[in-house]
């Protein structure tokens, strides 16, 4: 079975897991039923928590470790367990496509699980945990360019049945999160509501520079590991895809949870 879509994950925060309070949590929890009632053959998850030199896919023949890759949170988020199958084939499949591509090289880590930006969307959108799941690391010494050219090899993928989806965040400054306040910070709205602007009206060559188009991209982004699975979400879904915002909403003043789904043209 074929897939059309692509998605961009914002996974905001690790308490989303337990969070009953998130609207983003509502929203994944609703995926099956209202976004995206397919069922893929597995799942690759481009994760923001996931950064390395080159291009490296986990190979997992067994079951997925799930990673705790977050400190001094609630004693109940260390307990939970998201027991996805690894994809190997996958794995080499992502190997194969992106060497063909004219990625040089790609390596492979067997011992490496699923890290949060993996695990806590997958646990809401699939509680059962019963697809494989393969992720696939950024490279935040790159650009957003590279990236789509990443998510462009990868568009062959959709034809046999696999969910490509980004995780990140699409605003992302963990030492602007303000606990003690109900407001946005502007700075985040503005950057926000630049970025669905551009991603709806097609702009992607300007999401792909963001560094320069954008309003406090660096504010939004001191780091772009959460930013760059969007643009390999972009160009797996191809340059005429059209873009659909899916949830919108911000926590801790500046902490974006917009997600998107990007619908192949030939749809």
């Amino acid at each position: 079975m074929a897939l059309k879509d692509t998605f961009y994950i914002s996974h905001g925060s690790p308490t989303l897991s337990i969070d009953e309070s998130l609207e983003a949590r509502n929203f994944l929890q609703s995926w099956k039923k209202d976004v995206f009632p397919q069922r893929p053959s597995s799942i690759l998850v481009i994760s923001g928590h996931w950064d390395t030199k080159v291009p490296t896919v986990n190979v997992v023949d067994s079951v997925n470790d799930t990673i705790y890759d977050f400190y001094n949170f609630p004693k109940q988020m260390y307990q939970l367990k998201y027991p996805a199958p690894g994809a190997p084939q996958l794995a080499r499949r992502v190997k194969e496509l992106l060497k063909e591509a004219g990625f040089s090289r790609v390596d492979e880590d067997t011992k490496r699980g699923l890290d949060h930006g993996a695990w806590v969307p997958l646990f809401l959108m699939y509680p059962e945990a019963d697809i494989p799941v393969c992720q696939l690391s950024v490279q935040s010494h790159q650009d957003g360019t590279y990236h789509c050219n990443m998510g462009k090899a990868l568009a062959p993928l959709k034809d046999e049945g696999v969910l490509i989806m980004g995780s990140g965040s699409a605003v992302h400054n963990l030492r602007e999160l303000n606990r003690h306040s109900g407001s946005v910070a502007p700075w985040a709205l503005e950057f926000d509501n630049w970025l669905k602007d551009a991603l709806l009206q097609g702009r992607y060559e300007d999401v792909n520079h963001y560094e320069q188009k954008a309003p406090h991209a660096k504010r939004a982004h001191p780091w772009p590991d959460h930013f760059y699975p969007l643009h390999v979400a972009i160009g797996a879904a191809g340059q005429n895809s059209k873009a659909k915002l899916i949830h919108s909403s911000i926590d801790l003043g500046s902490l974006s949870y917009a997600s998107y789904q990007f619908t192949s043209a030939d749809s």
